[in-house]
């Protein structure tokens, strides 16, 4: 339910909103839900100093009802 959210969210932000994939990874540590978009919507996404990224931590926190989720977003230039 939180990464479908997420993902919705995100798409209202970008310009190429067929290339946003969000995954709910579980981790030992809890969930953490991987955003990917396309290269050019990586600043979009993130915001003058972080504040698009801290908004959507805040709606997906409150959508957590305190079971809440890390949102990492995932540079796709970069290989691993």
């Amino acid at each position: 339910m939180l990464a479908e959210a997420l993902e919705h969210l995100v798409r209202g932000v970008v310009d190429h909103p067929d290339d946003v994939s969000v995954r709910d990874k579980q981790l030992r540590r809890g969930s953490v839900l991987e955003v990917r978009v396309h290269p050019d919507d990586l600043g979009k996404v993130i915001g003058r100093g972080g504040r698009t990224a801290t908004a959507f931590r805040t709606v997906v926190n409150a959508l957590a009802d305190g079971n809440g989720a890390r949102i990492d977003f995932v540079d796709v230039d970069r290989e691993r």
